[in-house]
């Protein structure tokens, strides 16, 4: 799955905006009018929503890295769909709500799909093995769940078959034919930039841009408010903490090794959770790309070494580089990763739930280096590397 991979390698571990008028329906036609309410985003950069008099307006600013283009998206109610016109050149799709059928296509999805209880509109996913979630395993092994093979090449003609409300989908570069031949079947793409957000709540303030789609608006505020205050208060605990440990992470691909950037959604937990990560004054939300003498020169005498790929054991590191065995964390025992929690078909729950739910990675973090806050804490995505 394109999306993991990217993640893994390039993302992982590693404006304000000029509102619309709002709109006012006068014989059928929707005219400009100058007064409507935003919806409060506190974290998420990616998206606004704006709620019109019978209109929903919700702006996607940021739908891939460095984007130049925005999406927009009205949304109406569907006793009024057909009973409203709107000038469809200024839309990126129009959409009745609430949506009944949904494709959805990452696995960062899947969590608020889960969290606002509208499993059952999911029905079709690029790749349901990389799915984690019992609730929605159990519709895929019903059959309720149709597999449209990867992002990279989507099922069209058993995606359109399936007749859904719209696709929730994702593009790394800006470029994609197979959303062109969906949306030219008539099937509207709403693009989803979670991935995009540096900040560990700004990723997971994007249950709201699910909400609006489904009605679910209270119930998703209501669930990242939680979210958020778990948050908070973990980091408040952390800042507490008598010492601040140095933190190591990403690993090899090839000859490159990738860490998360000082300024990456990584480098965010490890800052709240009071560790000192040691590329934290680096530029940059992704990743980057150093040579091993680098690493070791910089990192041999860390602490701790957090998210090491895809290694799940010592044995796995030293077979792969003889050269990780010199780092103090290899020889201390204290490498922790995530690749050791996956679902019943090998996914990795990391992936799929740790965007969606950034407090209990800060607290797997905190746990790690700060035992002496949470000495009860049970780690949800983070193990100790096996022998």
């Amino acid at each position: 799955m394109k999306k993991i991979l990217f993640l893994t390698f390039i993302l992982f571990w590693a404006c304000k905006e000029t509102p619309k008028k709002n709109t006012q329906i006068t014989n059928n036609v929707v005219k400009q009018k100058e007064n409507f309410d935003a919806l409060p985003i506190k974290y998420a950069k990616g998206f606004t929503i704006e709620k019109h008099e019978k209109i929903t307006v919700v702006k996607v600013n940021a739908p891939w890295p460095s984007a130049n283009k925005t999406f927009t998206y009205a949304l109406i109610s569907r006793e009024d769909f057909k009973t409203i016109t709107l000038d469809a050149s200024k839309y990126d799709a129009i959409i009745p709500i609430p949506v009944k059928r949904m494709v959805a296509t990452s696995t960062t999805h899947i969590p608020s799909i889960e969290a606002l209880g509208i499993e059952n509109t999911l029905i079709g996913f690029p790749g349901t093995d990389y799915i984690s979630s019992k609730p929605i395993r159990e519709k895929i092994e019903a059959g309720k769940v149709k597999d449209l093979g990867l992002n990279e090449s989507l099922n069209t003609e058993v995606l359109i078959n399936l007749e859904p409300d719209l696709v929730m989908g994702f593009t790394v570069e800006g470029e994609n034919k197979t959303y062109e031949n969906i949306i030219n079947s008539g099937t509207p793409v709403v693009y989803n930039g979670d991935w995009v957000e540096a900040t560990p709540l700004g990723k997971a303030e994007w249950i709201k841009f699910f909400g609006v789609f489904f009605n679910k608006q209270k119930a998703a505020d209501s669930i990242f408010n939680s979210i958020a205050k778990s948050y908070n208060q973990a980091k408040e605990l952390a800042s507490k903490a008598q010492k601040t440990p140095s933190v190591l992470s990403g690993s090899m691909f090839k000859d490159i090794w990738y860490a998360p950037a000082g300024e990456s959604w990584v480098a965010h937990f490890l800052k709240d959770a009071n560790a000192n990560y040691i590329w934290k004054d680096s530029f940059g939300s992704g990743s980057l790309s150093l040579n091993f003498e680098s690493v070791l020169a910089k990192a041999k005498t860390t602490d701790y070494w957090i998210g090491p790929g895809q290694f799940t054991s010592y044995n796995q590191l030293q077979e792969s580089n003889i050269h990780y065995t010199q780092f103090d964390a290899y020889k201390n025992k204290n490498i922790y990763t995530y690749s050791l929690t996956a679902g019943a078909t090998g996914g990795l729950l990391y992936y799929e739930l740790a965007p969606n739910r950034p407090d209990l990675v800060l607290k797997d973090i905190i746990h790690i280096l700060h035992p002496e806050i949470l000495s009860d804490y049970n780690p949800v995505f983070f193990k100790p590397l096996k022998p």
